[in-house]
């Protein structure tokens, strides 16, 4: 071997450790970047050279090759990662307008309309014992439109959180868009980056976020390719491949009264998109026909039908103190029952509470009737507690779920963060190694060139 060639190895060696000193520099400067993976040098040791046929005694390689930069991340940590946050933003989705829902009921409480119809009964009683008084009448018909107001704004607090939660699907939709868009352009990059023999890092840091925000959304999952590219799919469809996006768009309607909302895709507009999960999964659930949100307007509904239907129905028996009989108490509207509930008498020569002309001027004996009305099978009150139950079960079985997926979203991105995040304790031993290596190898080239120097310009004249 070549005296020369020992320089080539010390330089090999020098370069190596200036190149891994440059690594430990930029994992220490993002130690506390979102997202940032650490990066490690990867070297080899360079065989020696071919003696030819003058080769004699083994041979010393020719120093060390800088292979790669690679980036320490985990595919399995990442992929769960994904799985979890999909899980997590859909049960937190749903966990958040079920809790809305829960306080829009305010139930239990004086606000409430339990309260509200217990009142309401408690005021038919009251005119049973003054038939046709005045004070008596008012206080019912009061109470009469109290309910139906509380009906009425139950309703439409249910369809502003729909038109609230179809603001924020199209929101979504925008956001997943952009995320893969995103995706798409990284892919390019990264495939150019690599196919040109340099590092990518950085940029597959960056991929592997909007991932992460797709899977949030959607549930969606990755598939590796060959190239350093990556595919994403949406409900086992390719939304992303190579550096090419398909872009994905919300229709239907924008209120309850609206056409069925659905994710499409939007070069294939009758083609739903199926969601696995994600926080766009939670939101159609919500705003699907049959969803909670649809369930609780017709609760609404169902409940001015059941008391309108329960209060008609007795007092059409009954008599004003002049004698007019089939009166109805309440009637509807255009549109929504639970909006158009209307109280028909404007007084108390409107109501009837008792029987008839035969049973005398005082008798109040269909409204006692009425009033008992609200502790029957199948009343409203029943229907309402029933409905408000329900609603309260569901929003604590939700808010559970959220609470164990949040758990385990944290749990993965935790494990995700111990293998991939900086640790400077780490760094700081990794740039002693790599400063002791290039003092090493400088004193290695040190020792070389004082040899050539004694060798070229001392050989020949010891003894002058």
């Amino acid at each position: 071997m070549s005296t020369f060639s020992g320089l080539n190895t010390a330089y090999t060696a020098l370069t190596a450790a200036r190149r891994g000193m440059d690594i430990v520099g930029q994992n220490v400067a993002n130690a506390n970047t979102p997202g940032y993976t650490r990066q490690r040098l990867e070297t080899s040791a360079t065989s020696p050279l071919s003696g030819g046929f003058n080769n004699v005694g083994p041979r010393v390689g020719q120093g060390v090759t800088v292979d790669n930069i690679a980036r320490l991340g985990s595919l399995q940590l990442d992929a769960r990662v994904r799985a979890t946050v999909a899980v997590s933003g859909f049960s937190a989705v749903r966990a958040n307008a079920l809790s809305t829902l829960e306080v829009s009921l305010n139930e239990p409480g004086d606000n409430g309309i339990s309260a509200s119809l217990d009142e309401f009964w408690a005021a038919w009683q009251g005119v049973s014992k003054k038939p046709g008084d005045i004070s008596s009448a008012s206080v019912l018909l009061g109470q009469a439109s109290t309910v139906a107001s509380q009906i009425a704004s139950g309703y439409q607090s249910v369809a502003n959180q729909f038109t609230d939660v179809r603001s924020d699907l199209s929101a979504m939709a925008n956001e997943l868009n952009a995320a893969a868009a995103q995706i798409a352009d990284l892919n390019g990059a990264i495939r150019l980056a690599l196919s040109g023999g340099g590092s990518a890092n950085e940029l597959m840091d960056q991929r592997s976020a909007l991932a992460t925000t797709v899977a949030a959304l959607t549930g969606g999952t990755v598939r590796e390719a060959g190239d350093g590219t990556v595919d994403i799919l949406v409900g086992g469809n390719a939304m992303v491949t190579g550096d090419i996006f398909r872009p994905v768009e919300v229709t239907g309607g924008t209120t309850l009264a609206g056409d069925p909302v659905k994710l499409v895709w939007s070069h294939r507009k009758n083609d739903d998109v199926p969601l696995s999960g994600g926080e766009m999964a939670g939101a159609l659930s919500l705003l699907a026909p049959g969803g909670d949100l649809q369930k609780a307007a017709e609760s609404y509904n169902q409940l001015a039908d059941n008391l309108a239907t329960t209060v008609n129905t007795v007092h059409r028996t009954g008599s004003t103190t002049a004698g007019t009989t089939e009166l109805d108490f309440f009637t509807f509207d255009a549109g929504p029952k639970a909006l158009s509930l209307q109280i028909v008498p404007k007084d108390a020569s409107g109501i009837a509470a008792g029987a008839g002309p035969t049973a005398g001027a005082l008798d109040g004996s269909i409204a006692d009737a009425i009033s008992q009305l609200g502790s029957k099978p199948g009343s409203p009150d029943k229907m309402w507690s029933s409905f408000v139950s329900a609603t309260g079960a569901a929003a604590r079985t939700e808010m559970q779920q959220a609470k164990l997926a949040g758990v385990a979203a944290t749990s993965a991105a935790g494990m995700q963060l111990s293998n991939s995040s900086v640790d400077l304790d780490e760094e700081n031993m990794n740039l002693l190694a790599y400063q002791s290596a290039y003092q090493g190898a400088a004193r290695v080239m040190t020792a070389i060139d004082e040899m050539l120097d004694t060798l070229i310009n001392r050989t020949g004249i010891v003894g002058r």
